[in-house]
C-alpha cells in the first residue's frame, strides 16, 4: 500500500511538471500569403475601437461548459486582416484563401477567407482586449481570440494568439 501511495504521488507530480507554461502573448505576426509580413503588438491593438461583447460561455467538444467569460470587450479580427494585404491581384481567387491561427502552446485553429471578410462569422470573431473586466495586458491568456456564435466555442477560442499565417488552397489537377 505505501508503495502504491509513493506510485502515485510520483505520477502526479510528474503530470504537473509535463504541462508547459505559457507566457502571455505581447504580440502576433500576420504571415504567409501577404504582401509584407504585418506584427501587431498590444500598442497597435489600443488604436482600435472596440466593442462590448455579451457574456460566453466556453464549452468543450462535447458542449460541456468549461467556463464563462464575462466582461467582454473586442476588435473584429476582420478589420486587422484588412491591414495584411492579400499576395493575390485577382479577387476572384480570395475565396481560395485561409487562415491558421496559432497559440504559442501550438493550437492552431482555421478561418476561411469567405467566413471572416464575407460573412456573419466576421462579424462575430473578435480579438479580446477586456476578460472578466481585465485589459490585454492583464489577461493571463495574451492574445485571445474567440467567436462567441459558435455552437462549441471552446473549439476556437484561441488564447495566446502567436500567429496567423495566410494560406491559399491550390485546386487539384
Amino acid at each position: 500500500m505505501k508503495y502504491l501511495l509513493l506510485f502515485l504521488t510520483v505520477m502526479a507530480s510528474l503530470q504537473v511538471s509535463a504541462q508547459k507554461a505559457v507566457t502571455p502573448t505581447q504580440q502576433f505576426t500576420i504571415q504567409g500569403k501577404v504582401k509584407q509580413p504585418i506584427i501587431f503588438t498590444l500598442t497597435d491593438l489600443e488604436k482600435y475601437s472596440t466593442v462590448n461583447i455579451p457574456d460566453v460561455v466556453i464549452t468543450n467538444y462535447l458542449g460541456e461548459a468549461r467556463g464563462k467569460l464575462t466582461h467582454l470587450k473586442g476588435i473584429l479580427l476582420k478589420d486587422i486582416l484588412k491591414k495584411a494585404e492579400l499576395s493575390e491581384a485577382n479577387p476572384k481567387l480570395f475565396s481560395t484563401f485561409y487562415y491558421v491561427l496559432t497559440a504559442a502552446d501550438g493550437y492552431s485553429v482555421v478561418y476561411s477567407w469567405n467566413e471572416l471578410l464575407n460573412g456573419p462569422v466576421g462579424e462575430h470573431t473578435y480579438i479580446i482586449t477586456t476578460k472578466n473586466s481585465e485589459s490585454l495586458q492583464k489577461m493571463n491568456d495574451g492574445i485571445l481570440v474567440l467567436t462567441p456564435i459558435d455552437f462549441i466555442t471552446g473549439r476556437r477560442h484561441v488564447k495566446w494568439l502567436k500567429t496567423i499565417d495566410v494560406k491559399q488552397a491550390t485546386p487539384i489537377q
